[in-house]
């Protein structure tokens, strides 16, 4: 009987009442859990408190008992789920593409050669085809014309005389015998006849260097082709060293100027076939490779290429072409974009084991399309790659497969 004083006063311990405070802030104390536990009786609350431990204690010893399957359950919800193809063999064209721009074969330009001048007429217009000495333009010859036609006639001069010389000395030397002439006017004649004839080589030499200096007033064109550009004009005054008046593609031939990757040297060869296209033109124009460049750029990684084009009046130097060259046609597993992934040391992708375990495998990408990635080396076709976000994923790693879309429609 003693108990329960003794616990209410253990109570009133807990949680004293301040008889200082007012009235309305007692109520409020007393309304609390140790207030309302003060007013019932030890004998109830006690054997429930008993209880309420012991369903804790069951509840603990249960949840023990179950906590390996939950756990394996956390485990096994913590394997990633990876979508698998197996990739697709088929055949595959490998073509090696470039771009560059159209050029003449043999760019000649064509200017001034003798003295400088004013242009007095035009024979020729970009885009014609002209043959080998013909008449392209003409500077004024007002001055010059006069001075060949001035040599002409001091040409025919020192030939009249020359034949009188000539003359004089062969009756000269016809009464040498007799001794009509002294021996030393038969030398003056002959001196004579030397001479006009030396007067005559003079005048005809200098005839000569007018009539060319005369021809270099006509430009004309130094082989046959065809006149890529025309700068000349009427009224113009052209000079040696100046700009060119006239542009000839030599024999007409045009070819592609490309720029070729440092890795695709080793896959072409002189005279292979190739395709140049053109914007603006949906058929391409034949041509083969003419020349590999001996030099590599070691800024771009890039070397020349050019390629011989058959003749076509729609090729026109400075046109931007792309080319392409096909190198082989085999069958070759082709995978998608996200299935093939790179890092320092090369390509590769993952490949899923029969342990459901990630492998890596390092492949070699043979070319680009739009069916995919050809794949050159590492792969037989019959593999299971992982499709995408391979990069999340760790070799080694467990991982469970998910059926493509396309696995799917066949069930």
């Amino acid at each position: 009987m003693n108990a329960q004083p003794e616990q209410d006063f253990e109570l009133r311990k807990v949680t004293p009442v301040n008889r200082d405070q007012p009235p309305q802030d007692r109520a409020y104390q007393d309304r609390s859990l140790a207030g309302r536990l003060r007013r019932i009786p030890a004998r109830w609350w006690v054997p429930g408190l008993v209880v309420l431990v012991v369903a804790i204690a069951l509840t603990w010893v249960k949840l023990g008992s179950s906590s390996t399957p939950k756990v394996a359950q956390l485990m096994q919800q913590s394997i990633p789920l990876v979508t698998v193809i197996s990739p697709r063999v088929a055949p595959v064209i490998s073509n090696v593409t470039f771009s560059g721009t159209i050029f003449a074969r043999y760019d000649v330009p064509i200017g001034v050669e003798g003295e400088a001048g004013r242009i007095v007429a035009i024979y020729a217009e970009a885009g014609d085809r002209v043959k080998r000495g013909q008449l392209l333009a003409k500077l004024d010859q007002s001055i010059l014309r006069p001075q060949l036609n001035r040599l002409g006639a001091s040409l025919e001069e020192a030939r009249a005389q020359a034949a009188l010389s000539q003359a004089e000395f062969g009756r000269a030397k016809g009464v040498e015998a007799a001794g009509a002439l002294s021996s030393e006017e038969i030398e003056r004649r002959r001196a004579a006849s030397v001479t006009d004839i030396a007067r005559v080589n003079v005048a005809a030499a200098q005839l000569a260097e007018m009539q060319a200096r005369l021809d270099r007033t006509e430009i004309r064109a130094p082989a046959d082709g065809m006149i890529l550009t025309r700068t000349a004009e009427l009224g113009q005054t052209a000079a040696p060293g100046g700009d060119p008046l006239f542009r000839l593609a030599r024999g007409g031939e045009i070819e592609m100027r490309g720029s070729l990757a440092e890795q695709d040297f080793a896959r072409l060869a002189l005279d292979q076939p190739a395709q140049v296209y053109l914007t603006g033109y949906t058929t391409p124009f034949n041509g083969k490779v003419r020349l590999l460049g001996a030099v590599i750029d070691p800024k771009t990684r890039l070397g020349e290429v050019r390629i011989t084009l058959e003749a076509n009046p729609a090729l026109r130097p400075g046109a931007f072409a792309r080319g392409q060259i096909t190198i082989g046609n085999a069958t070759r597993p082709v995978l998608p974009q996200t299935a093939v992934l790179s890092d320092l040391k090369g390509s590769y992708v993952y490949v899923i084991n029969g342990e459901k375990k990630v492998e890596r495998r390092p492949v070699k990408v043979a070319d680009t399309t739009l069916a995919g990635v050809v794949i050159g080396e590492g792969l037989q076709g019959n593999e299971q790659v992982v499709a995408m976000a391979g990069g999340f994923l760790r070799e080694g790693e467990l991982v469970e497969l998910v059926a493509t879309p396309e696995q799917q429609a066949h069930k």
